[in-house]
This record gives C-alpha cells, structure tokens and sequence, in this order.
C-alpha cells in the first residue's frame, strides 16, 4: 500500500514569511588537496559525487559524480576523469556495493523529463573504470531531484529514494534478480516546500533529507514505518545558512559518528554528531593550493583508508564556482576537517 503524508514547515520555520537573518556560528577553514577535471559543461552542471572505496587497493578507488546537463564521469583520487556516461540531466547520484552480477549499482535523479520521474541505474565496473547503462525505472509523476540509497542490515533489500523537487519522497523497492532491474513505489513521504539532499544510515535505517529553505528532517527507512518526519536542525542562519542542500555520513560503531550538511548560503558545511544529532561544528574549503569551494550542491563523504593521500577517509564536494574553469569537485582529508574542529 502507498502511503503519504503531507508534512507542513511549521515545525522549523513557523508562519513567518522573511527570510532568516544570516548569523552564521564560528566556521573553521581546511583546504582541498585534489580537484578534478572541470565538467564539460558551462554555467550550473556540476552537481552530486558518490564515492566507491577499493577496499583491496584503496588507492584505486573511485568517485563517481554528474554534470547534471550532460553527463555522469568516473574520476580518480588524482581528480582525473577516467569515464563519461552521456546521461542529460541526471541529478543526484549514490551507489552500493550489493554483489553479485551487478556488484557496484549506482542510481541517480533522472530529471529529463521534468513530469515524470524516474531512476537510471549503472553498474560501475570497477575493473575498466567505466559505468555501464542497465535501466531506468519509472517513478511516477513529478520532476527527480535527489538521489539516496539503503541496503537494509536485517536482509539486504534494497530501496531507493527519490526527493521529488515539490518535497515529496518515494521509496522504490528495487528488484536487481531478474534481465533487467525493477523497482516498485512502497510509500510516499512529503516535506512542504523543495527537498534535494538525502542520505540513508544502512545500520540505522534512519533517512535524513534536506528542505531547502527550512532545513534538516529524518524519516525511518522502514517501509511500513510511520511517515511522520522529525525535525533536526533548522536553515536559520546559524548552523546552516539556507540553503540545505548535500547530506553526507561518517559512520563510527553501532550508531554514532556524524552526519554533514551543506550549508550553501555561506559556502560552509554543518557538523552534527551521531546518533542524537547535535551540533558539533562549522568548516569550510578556503583557498590554498588549490581554490576554494563556494556553492556546495551535492557532498559524500566515507571513512577508511584510500591511501597515502587520504589514509583516514575522503570528503568530496561540488564546487559551484571554478572560474575561470567550469564546475568541478574538490578532495579534502577527513582526518584534516576533523583535526580544524577538533572532533
């Protein structure tokens, strides 16, 4: 059965039509070690990174993002582009190592036809570095916005959500068995006002999304939970600068580690601690060797070794202002916005 639910902003943002003053908290600096190749599109297309970690030979490991008017490239750790896909108008993009014949699926937002969205899927083939087409899955009416993953713990089932830009959620129970993938609409969730960010805690089965304009929400993954959302952190100016946009993990143990948020407004990113969600800091990718990073869209960020430039885990981030070159993504060290926060 297909459930949905209408949720209003009044929980974070209340009645009031200004806009929230921008007050921002104390925001520490890092900088980016990598950047990849500019996309090779003007204007705004660089949009959402994913990162696949080469756990036999870390340094090998990919990311995998999208030029959301032309294309979705493999790079790297040294930002080169190994591969394109051309792909118009894929948004948001995740990926998950699910074994078998596809081993690495990666999905994204498929937004080229803007009244009916729906789902591409790859599969990332990890040896020549490329993506190979293996379907697309129909969601329903509306325009694909955001993209996220969940391969639930108790069984590896896997879904995928799609944020609807108008804020409604499908979660699409994907089916990888047969020729081709299929999926099927299990429940529908709504935020009020536009939604993009999302990110899906595989051991918590907890799904937290991005309203733009009011901020942080989490969902229960579950099926047949509830699709009543609770409210996190609100786009006030202070914590996160409006608006929301990518959201990112570090998972550390059972349940905690952090959760990031984009904070677009200010071209910083928000810290919050795992598994209660408090507020844990402010950074942002100043300049340094490499230029800073201003206008964030999508992040990703995993833990782990990928060798010797990035031994305690990888945060990726879309930069939305490259000049004199187009969009591109920076690299930074986890274990160097750690260390600037103190974490």
């Amino acid at each position: 059965m297909r459930a949905v639910f209408v949720l209003g902003t009044l929980l974070l943002a209340g009645c009031a039509t200004p806009q929230p003053v921008m007050s921002p908290l104390p925001t520490t600096s890092v900088t980016a070690l990598v950047e990849t190749d500019p996309v090779g599109t003007a204007d705004d297309a660089a949009d959402d990174p994913a990162i696949w970690r080469n756990a036999a030979d870390p340094a090998g490991s990919l990311v995998v993002a999208t030029d959301k008017q032309a294309a979705i490239h493999v790079y790297d750790l040294k930002g080169k582009r190994l591969h394109s896909a051309p792909s118009p108008r894929l948004n948001n993009v995740d990926l998950r190592d699910v074994g078998g014949a596809t081993g690495v699926l990666v999905a994204a937002s498929d937004r080229q036809d803007i009244a009916n969205a729906k789902m591409a899927l790859f599969r990332l083939d990890t040896t020549a570095r490329q993506l190979v087409p293996i379907g697309s899955i129909a969601v329903g009416a509306g325009e694909a916005y955001g993209m996220c993953l969940w391969q639930r713990a108790s069984d590896k089932a896997l879904f995928g959500f799609l944020v609807l830009k108008d804020g409604r959620i499908d979660q699409v129970a994907l089916d990888l068995s047969g020729p081709v993938p299929t999926g099927k609409v299990v429940r529908s969730m709504k935020l009020a006002t536009q939604s993009e960010g999302c990110v899906v805690d595989d051991r918590t089965g907890i799904l937290y999304v991005t309203e733009e304009d009011v901020g942080l929400w989490k969902f229960n993954a579950a099926p047949d939970a509830p699709v009543t959302a609770t409210a996190l952190a609100s786009a006030d100016g202070k914590e996160i600068v409006m608006d929301a946009e990518g959201v990112a993990l570090a998972p550390e143990g059972a349940d905690g580690g952090y959760l990031l948020v984009s904070s677009q407004g200010d071209n910083a990113y928000a810290v919050y601690r795992l598994p209660a969600v408090t507020y844990a800091g402010r950074f942002r990718i100043g300049d340094g060797a490499l230029d800073g990073v201003q206008e964030t869209d999508g992040i990703e960020l995993v833990p782990g070794d990928f060798g010797p430039a990035f031994p305690d885990g990888l945060f990726v981030a879309q930069d939305g202002d490259n000049r004199p070159q187009t969009q591109n993504f920076k690299y930074v060290g986890w274990a160097d916005i750690r260390k600037a926060l103190g974490l």
